[in-house]
């Protein structure tokens, strides 16, 4: 028997070789599991806080100036969108007579809008920007209805507990048009806004009645505030300041 050959013809390096891609892989796959295992681990208290009634705090919600004032977010566009309406006469802006209706669309922060698909309702430090924009007609090969124009408006509502103790929520208005403000301060709370939030809101400060899929979330996790009533009209729209 040559002496670099064992019973079957393998020889020892080879037996090593196969020997050590074993550990490694071994030692891979543990790699793997421990990883798993703590993401796993780190998500998990997130998860059993939001079944247990604790509220969850976004981490892609609102960020303030070292003066307090609320700092417009450049990506709102890549946030979660949650509607879009046209010509709806509760918001702040109208159309001249004869003029296409405003746009409104609708965003909400990433992990307020998970935490709501659990829960039903909205955690602290939720954040949502309603973007009013023109209405047009006539554009490109379009002979009919509307397609979107121009930012006329941007306006922001924030849940925030520590901020707004009084109220819960906070308002914003970034402004019009082209000249949208890098940070604003909140709307006084003598602002129609939030009377109105308060009075005609389907799930706690916002209008999930208008968000259809939310609002199927919100009836099945029995959110919806028993005074919301969906025949109710206002007897004018509100003024400059309402939010989403």
């Amino acid at each position: 028997m040559s002496l670099d050959l064992l019973p079957g013809g393998m020889r020892p390096c080879s037996i090593m070789q196969r020997q050590l891609g074993a550990l490694f892989l071994c030692g891979w796959v543990a790699v793997v599991v421990a990883s798993w295992t703590a993401g796993a681990q780190d998500r998990g208290p997130r998860r059993a806080d939001l079944r247990g009634g604790v509220e969850e705090r976004s981490t892609d919600g609102p960020t303030y100036t070292a003066a307090g004032e609320l700092i417009r977010p450049a990506d709102y566009r890549e946030w979660a969108f949650v509607t879009s309406g046209v010509g709806m006469t509760y918001g702040p802006a109208q159309p001249a007579t004869g003029q296409p209706a405003f746009f409104d669309n609708v965003f909400v922060n990433r992990e307020s809008l998970r935490a709501f698909m659990q829960t039903g309702r909205w955690p602290d430090k939720t954040m949502f920007l309603l973007e009013i924009r023109r209405g047009e007609v006539n554009v490109s090969i379009n002979n009919g209805g509307q397609t979107q124009g121009e930012i006329v408006a941007l306006e922001s509502a924030v849940k925030d507990a520590a901020r707004f103790p009084e109220t819960g929520w906070g308002y914003f208005n970034f402004g019009r048009g082209g000249s949208l403000a890098a940070a604003v301060a909140p709307l006084p709370v003598t602002a129609s806004c939030y009377n109105c939030h308060g009075a005609n809101t389907a799930v706690e400060n916002t209008f999930v009645q208008f968000y259809p899929t939310l609002f199927e979330v919100a009836k099945k996790m029995g959110t919806v505030k028993a005074t919301y009533d969906p025949m109710k009209k206002v007897s004018r729209p509100p003024a400059a300041g309402s939010n989403p």
